[in-house]
């Protein structure tokens, strides 16, 4: 299994898993996710941004969109929240599991730190964290801008324990969350090493693309030479 305790037909169902995007910015990302699993038209995603659509460019529950569980916006919050519901669900003897999806960069933040001490006390082995690990952030590689290595290390000191992958191959990040759903006794954090742009090789790694968007030649151009993983 993995975040697979849902339903699209009940989307508040309350022991649904619940999956907290707190890099909010990757939202085209989470909106594909849901509707291809069915908690809206696939059309839909063609209004991204638009105005009047409920895809906006972070998500937002005041949108009426099914499926969201978080108003994401300002970085370094999503675990905190995750931290909270996760303990809620221990407190209410519930056996689902909350995963909480964060960005490198984001782990400047001091608020991301204090919700990791928080539920490594808490023992909170309900809670899987995510992180995207690109090496860079929006204006320019994490290292330099504000350097979070040793990361492993890091994660562990705070009580965590910490799983590796290859976030670009699908079945190695599947494999380690399966890994993860089997700790007891303490939180779970995988650290999904990517490559931003994963396919493209003119953009692969180019933290200049992070809000930036191709024209609509160029984005045809490129999706035509994408070079994807056979996994």
């Amino acid at each position: 299994m993995t975040c697979d305790n849902y339903d699209p037909d009940n989307p508040e169902f309350s022991d649904r898993d619940r999956l907290i995007l707190s890099i909010g910015h990757v939202a085209p990302i989470l909106y594909t996710t849901l509707a291809r699993v069915g908690y809206f038209p696939e059309t839909e995603l063609a209004t991204l941004r638009k105005p009047g659509s409920r895809l906006q460019g972070h998500p937002g529950r005041e949108h009426g969109l099914p499926g969201l569980e978080l108003s994401a916006g300002s970085l370094g919050q999503g675990l905190s929240v995750s931290v909270g519901r996760a303990l809620a669900a221990k407190m209410d003897a519930k056996l689902w599991r909350v995963y909480c999806v964060l960005g490198d960069g984001e782990l400047q933040e001091g608020s991301v730190w204090e919700a990791a001490m928080a539920a490594s006390h808490l023992k909170l082995d309900n809670l899987i964290a995510v992180v995207d690990r690109n090496g860079v952030q929006i204006d320019g590689k994490t290292e330099e801008v504000m350097a979070i290595e040793p990361l492993k290390e890091k994660w562990k000191a705070f009580g965590w324990e910490v799983v590796e992958c290859d976030g670009n191959n699908h079945r190695d990040l599947i494999s380690s969350l399966q890994m993860g759903q089997q700790v007891t006794g303490k939180p779970v954090v995988i650290l999904a090493y990517t490559k931003m742009g994963k396919g493209v090789k003119s953009i692969e790694g180019d933290y200049r693309w992070h809000g930036k968007a191709p024209s609509k030649r160029e984005a045809s151009r490129r999706l035509q030479h994408m070079v994807f993983s056979p996994h």
